[in-house]
């Protein structure tokens, strides 16, 4: 996929360069998924992460909603930069434009582009931030 322009202006990639996002999107797989779709479950290995292009997902933990995130929301990147167990389940709550990442092509994109490392920590920041609200 070559057209980055709905992608510039989400949140936290804006600011990317046209050349950082291009890598970005070009190193996943874009993949249309249904609404109450599974992507992520909780306490399994970390083997994949998402890019939320458009639609909502719910994160759950232990079957209780704790977030609902949406377009430029990066999905199960915590459990792969952490070395640890999904701490969450995240369902669609309507139908998902994704790009999808597996864990090599997340972790070596954390290396090759730091603006998308920024934004990964700033959103796991973010986050875990709210966790302990």
């Amino acid at each position: 996929m070559s057209d980055t322009g709905e992608l510039k202006s989400l949140n936290r990639l804006e600011k990317l360069s046209d050349a950082d996002l291009a890598r970005v999107v070009n190193s996943g797989r874009r993949v249309g998924l249904p609404a109450d779709w599974s992507l992520i479950w909780e306490k399994t290995p970390a083997d994949k992460a998402y890019l939320i292009v458009s639609g909502t997902v719910s994160v759950r933990r232990n079957g209780v909603e704790i977030a609902t995130l949406g377009p430029g929301d990066v999905i199960g990147e915590m459990a792969i930069v952490e070395h640890r167990l999904r701490s969450a389940t995240v369902v669609s709550t309507t139908p998902l434009d994704v790009i999808h990442f597996t864990r090599e092509q997340l972790v070596d994109l954390l290396a090759e582009v730091p603006a998308f490392g920024d934004a990964i920590r700033a959103t796991t920041a973010d986050r875990l931030g709210a966790d302990h609200a």
